[in-house]
């Protein structure tokens, strides 16, 4: 099987970086070591803007011109999922997840999909959090994207190892996931650019960009 094409790689701002998301040329950063979200031009890798999250940030993605941000609330690691407006901040407010559960996020643009690790599953909600569909997951993933109105998953082993960049169909009531490339088993989170996918080098604390 082919391997992903790296085109780039660069220094994280923020230690033990995991959620991306990408909007009007930014890319959006979360770090879990710091539990701040970095605005950075990909072109200059210039961080423009840093947000304090309300938590411990695991997911994010793009819905209605805002990133929604899973993140991880008090000692029991509660997960909520909270809005963040460009120039404005985080709304105050945050949504209860399923199950208080969830990590890696990602969005069509009409909906979020929410990746519950632990419960094997990808969980479809509509903007306000409603759930709109679950479907069971066979196999791990450690990140999931949206590109050209398709869903890409990290999809590995039981330990997150051997990990390839897969398309993942959610048609079913079970996941069908079809491996693409190999990447990283140190990757972790997916977005996508209209060009380009990027994905955490959590552990090396780095951002990488790649095609496939």
């Amino acid at each position: 099987m082919q391997s992903i094409t790296e085109r780039e790689r660069k220094p994280s701002p923020g230690g033990r970086p995991q959620p991306l998301a990408y909007l009007d040329g930014i890319l959006y950063v979360g770090s879990l070591e710091t539990s701040v979200i970095y605005e950075i031009e990909t072109v200059s890798w210039h961080v423009r803007a840093q947000s304090a999250a309300p938590g411990r940030p695991y997911g994010m993605a793009v819905l209605d011109g805002t990133v929604r941000v899973v993140v991880s609330i008090g000692e029991e690691d509660d997960r909520y999922l909270h809005t963040f407006v460009p120039g404005k901040g985080f709304d105050p407010s945050g949504i209860a997840l399923p199950g208080l559960s969830g990590s890696h996020l990602a969005s069509d643009g009409s909906s979020l999909y929410l990746l519950q690790i632990g419960n094997r599953c990808i969980v479809t909600l509509d903007g306000d959090g409603t759930v709109k569909k679950q479907t069971a997951l066979l196999q791990r993933l450690a990140g999931i994207g949206f590109a050209n109105g398709k869903l890409y998953g990290l999809a590995g082993d039981e330990e997150f190892e051997h990990l390839h960049l897969a398309g993942v169909d959610l048609r079913g009531t079970e996941a069908a996931i079809a491996d693409i490339a190999s990447i990283s088993d140190e990757a972790r989170a997916l977005t996508h650019d209209g060009n380009a996918w990027w994905t955490s080098y959590r552990d090396n604390n780095q951002i990488a960009s790649f095609s496939a």
